[in-house]
């Protein structure tokens, strides 16, 4: 088809908004196989009940009242008929009946195939087949085609052209999934690169998009905002293949998949009968690499890219005769490789540290999207975030390095190929066990800020640190992360009491802290160039210090302030001379450690309870907090003396300590707050 001012723009559509996940879609998919919907996901009730089971299973947040229609269940069944999980219901359209293709909404043998799928690359092959099926109908109906293979065949004729498969989100959105095989491909490709050459010049990138946006929306009788919002969509659901992955917010060729596009892409339509496509579809269809030739050339070409890459591997103990043998022993090369790209992954991390506080900000609001610029942007969906949770601290810890473990056995959760999370830890086991030289620290992490908080997270947090305790012969810490801790939650780590088996006695070393606090912490480290897990242990150390003599409120004030404050600041007595000039972080963290500088505050009760009961600073503890009304600011006690304190107010980050005495009470200069 010619592209001229008659054309009549349609977008396919290779997955679901409301499902923006695909690689979530087997776990609603395993429940729905233990559910009594098999075979009966059809009608309101039906609808309706599956939603609700979905819910509450934890797969889903229906809101109560949020949907009354059933639409969550909708699009749940479309997906599972669309990947030939379940039969779907026969249409007129496709020329055949019900009874000829497998009982509606009944789980197919493929889908039983995909069930047992127990790896992301056993999950990415069960897409893969699917998205290779010919099942969309081309706009005029003579013949059906794969969005996945026709974009396979034009990313491939741009790295003819310009020696990469590169395919921007901007070129995908206006002549990607608006495309389709009645196009020429060629003059399809010319438009691309002309609006690439085009971006290029122009000065301002956004207004540019827009205007294109515009234009190509002449030609579509939907809001032009479809471009981009589906272009996500379909960009993420055509990844889950494995063949194809992130490139900033776009898309390009793996390498080592590159024959199987090839494969894949030399052809995009066919005319065969709907119901041998669909038998195909619900059956598994057949790939490139099911055929012996095909198999060994991929598999070939992967050792080649490895030993280019300098990575060790070995199958000489495994047999090439069958395609199902070359298969497997390419996929254990395909798990070698993907574990030395995660090394260097975390290798790289550290660089990446303001990403990852912009993730914790955006998780502590519960989710949402910061952009960097046109082409850069970072997201935490808010029906995920106890999977980004997880994998934001995972990467946190990668970043201030020092792993004794590799950091796939950090992790409990699963990765796809781009690095981005598929889904939180599995009950039964720890979030993120970070092994270091001489300490492991356990951190569990949680998105729960609820009065159920410390239910739900008090005896699995505390037995998963117990058993690090008998696992590890070196000291084990716990931190317990969460968006805000309940005091409760406090209250059972403070204690910190667990008897493991044969009823013997543990005293778990666990530090409730809060995502903002962790973060301020984190920032800090980096800021100051002090990013070593050492830090994190004293910090953790101190905030034990205290948990014997206060009760859970003020050990979380206690450990607010260390937190926030710096861990060295209650030492800050000895640098009193200053006079209130400020004290920049750096001199925190390096000041000296040794035994003979004064701990400020360590006594619990009120100062100045015997011949100064009456006297300043009577009533003001360490951690209590002082307003500063000349400049409306609330600060921190970090030490007390006879005659004056010493309060710690933030300032860019950087805490400024200022000694404040009676008469500046007196005067009304400052306050408790």
């Amino acid at each position: 088809m010619r592209i001229d001012e008659n054309e009549v723009i349609n977008i396919w559509l290779a997955g679901n908004t409301g499902l923006r996940n695909p690689m979530r879609i087997q776990e609603g998919f395993i429940a729905f196989s233990q559910s009594p919907y098999v075979g009966n996901l059809h009608g309101n009730e039906n609808e309706m009940g599956f939603m609700k089971f979905l819910d509450d299973k934890g797969i889903i947040k229906n809101e109560s009242g949020k949907d009354l229609s059933g639409s969550h269940a909708r699009k749940w069944r479309l997906m599972f008929e669309r990947y030939g999980f379940i039969y779907g219901q026969a249409k007129k359209q496709n020329g055949f009946e019900q009874d000829e293709l497998g009982k509606m909404d009944d789980i197919t043998p493929f889908g039983r195939s995909f069930i047992k799928a127990d790896t992301i690359p056993a999950m990415q092959e069960c897409f893969l087949r699917s998205l290779a099926v010919e099942q969309y109908w081309l706009p005029d109906g003579s013949a059906h085609f794969s969005p996945f293979r026709w974009i396979l065949a034009i990313m491939l004729e741009l790295e003819k052209r310009t020696g990469s498969s590169e395919f921007s989100r901007i070129e995908f959105g206006l002549w990607g999934h608006t495309t389709n095989p009645s196009y020429d491909i060629n003059e399809v490709v010319d438009h691309i690169l002309d609006l690439r050459e085009r971006r290029k010049k122009a000065p301002a990138k956004r207004p540019f998009d827009r205007k294109e946006i515009n234009e190509r929306g002449k030609h579509y009788d939907k809001k032009s905002d479809n471009f981009l919002d589906y272009c996500d969509m379909n960009m993420r659901y055509l990844r889950i293949s494995g063949v194809l992955q992130r490139k900033g917010r776009g898309l390009i060729i793996v390498p080592s998949k590159h024959i199987i596009a090839e494969a894949l892409a030399k052809t995009t339509a066919s005319t065969e009968p709907m119901l041998d496509v669909f038998k195909s579809l619900t059956t598994g269809a057949p790939l490139p690499t099911d055929n012996i030739d095909v198999a060994k050339k991929v598999l070939s070409d992967l050792m080649k890219q490895m030993k280019e890459r300098n990575i060790i591997f070995d199958i000489s103990d495994l047999p090439l005769n069958t395609p199902a043998e070359v298969n497997i022993a390419r996929r254990r090369l395909e798990d070698i490789m993907a574990q030395t790209d995660e090394i260097n992954y975390a290798a790289d991390q550290k660089n990446r540290w303001q990403e990852i506080s912009d993730y914790m900000s955006l998780l502590i609001k519960g989710g949402g999207k910061k952009e960097y610029d046109d082409d850069n942007v970072i997201e935490v969906p808010k029906d995920e975030t106890p999977a980004y949770l997880e994998w934001t601290l995972w990467r946190a810890t990668l970043a201030i390095g020092h792993l004794v473990n590799k950091p796939y056995e950090v992790r409990g959760f699963r990765l796809d190929s781009d690095f981005m999370p598929v889904s939180a830890a599995g009950g039964g086991k720890g979030d993120l066990y970070c092994e270091f030289e001489k300490f492991t620290i356990l951190t569990e992490v949680t998105m729960s800020t609820s009065s159920r908080q410390e239910a739900m997270e008090g005896e699995p947090v505390r037995r998963h640190v117990s058993d690090a305790v008998l696992a590890y012969s070196k000291p084990v810490y716990g931190m317990f992360i969460a968006i805000r801790i309940d005091t409760n939650t406090a209250e059972t780590f403070r204690h910190g009491v667990w008897y493991a088996k044969g009823d013997e006695r543990q005293r778990l070393n666990i530090v409730p802290i809060s995502l903002s606090q962790f973060q301020v912490f984190f920032e800090r480290m980096f800021k100051t160039n002090q990013a070593r897990p050492e830090k994190l242990v004293e910090l953790i150390e101190y905030c034990l210090s205290k948990r014997d003599v206060m009760e859970a409120p003020a050990w979380k004030s206690h450990i607010d302030t260390a937190v926030r404050v710096g861990i060295y600041a209650q030492k800050i007595a000895t640098l009193h001379s200053t006079g209130g000039m400020r004290i920049d972080t750096d001199d925190l963290y390096d000041l000296d450690t040794s035994k003979d500088v004064m701990m400020v505050a360590e006594d619990t009760v009120p100062y100045g309870t015997s011949k100064l009961k009456h006297d300043f600073p009577y009533g003001i503890y360490f951690g209590s907090h002082i307003k500063d009304t000349v400049k409306n600011r609330i600060g921190c006690v970090v030490g007390v003396k006879e005659d004056y304190i010493l309060v710690a107010f933030e300032d860019d980050m950087d805490p400024q300590i200022i000694p404040a005495d009676a008469e500046s009470f007196e005067k009304g200069y400052y306050s408790l707050a």
